[in-house]
């Protein structure tokens, strides 16, 4: 039996702006991403992933062609079904975003406070474990500006996907980090992603961490198309 797609993204078109200023981002893009997958997203600045990466997140609204995550069609669909949706994405940013003034803990934690319906010790519980999957376990109770770039990333991590997700969405996770830093957080992804047998979308410029993905796409001028991993 074949597996339906977490991700089906068929004939979307999107728009910013209106009246003479509309500007036409994404162009018919088609793809469809499997559990499990690893897939990196490339491309230049300005070509449209990040916009895709929103949309498949239902952080924007999808405007034409279908675009169905987890099986829900997000085009057209009431802001609750958006919220669903979202319950189940994990969300890893360029920018880690984490508080100032949280612990690593308390950022991890902000995620699970999404899901009322898990008791407080074990969102504690699983906050500090989670952590320490990411080898932070002795900077559980650290504030931001006493972790290092790469730290900070990996708290991001552990925001993501302490949840449990069954997507993962990353953009430019490595964008701030030196090699070996980049390296260990995407290996971390990885590892974690396929114990919680979770699908990860990356969208990356980074040439050094292509060989984990299991398939990669490219988006050029807002078209998407498939890329031969051996020519990456």
């Amino acid at each position: 039996m074949a597996l339906e797609p977490v991700i089906a993204i068929d004939k979307v078109n999107h728009y910013y702006g209106s009246g003479s200023l509309r500007k036409q981002i994404l162009f018919e893009a088609t793809a469809s991403i499997y559990p499990g997958e690893i897939v990196f997203m490339t491309g230049p600045s300005g070509s449209g992933k990040t916009t895709l990466l929103t949309l498949i997140g239902a952080l924007r609204s999808t405007q034409e062609g279908s675009l169905k995550v987890l099986g829900r069609e997000l085009r057209n669909a009431p802001s609750r079904e958006l919220v669903k949706v979202r319950r189940n994405v994990g969300y890893i940013f360029q920018a880690h975003n984490l508080l100032k003034s949280l612990t690593a803990r308390q950022n991890v934690q902000m995620a699970l406070d999404l899901h009322p319906e898990i008791p407080s010790p074990v969102v504690y519980a699983r906050s500090c474990e989670m952590l320490k999957e990411v080898g932070l376990g002795d900077f559980i109770n650290q504030y931001p500006h006493n972790l290092s770039g790469g730290q900070k990333q990996r708290v991001a991590i552990a925001r993501a996907l302490v949840s449990q997700p069954k997507i993962v969405l990353a953009d430019e996770p490595t964008a701030a980090l030196d090699k070996q830093s980049g390296r260990d957080v995407v290996e971390i992804m990885q590892r974690l992603a396929k114990q919680q047998g979770c699908t990860i979308l990356i969208v990356t410029h980074d040439n050094r961490i292509l060989d984990v993905a299991d398939r990669i796409i490219n988006m050029e001028d807002g078209y998407l198309t498939a890329v031969d991993p051996a020519i990456a």
